[in-house]
């Protein structure tokens, strides 16, 4: 994956809208990549042979770890969607 080309709006609310939306969309695409390279490191750990148990404990407190900061960046996802939500739905009643 490259780096994204992002290119400056015009200065109007709703390109500002559009910016956010943006970069939301690319924040999501990031934690995909960080949660697939997670996976990845958990089936190699798992395949070893000679794993022992305190290393996939370890293994279950790391992915425990990953999930709960995905988890806190997705509510900040949301709340930053949902600061425009509520306008768009009142300017189309």
């Amino acid at each position: 994956m490259g780096m994204p080309v992002i290119t400056p709006g015009d200065g109007t609310r709703e390109q500002a809208i559009t910016d956010l939306i943006q970069s939301v969309a690319l924040q999501e695409a990031a934690l995909a990549h960080i949660m697939n390279a997670e996976g990845e490191k958990m089936q190699k750990i798992i395949a070893m042979e000679d794993v022992n148990t305190d290393e996939l404990m370890e293994l279950n407190k790391s992915v425990t770890q990953l999930i709960s900061a995905v988890s806190r960046l997705e509510m900040l996802f949301t709340a930053k969607l949902e600061l425009f939500a509520n306008e768009q739905e009142e300017q189309y009643q």
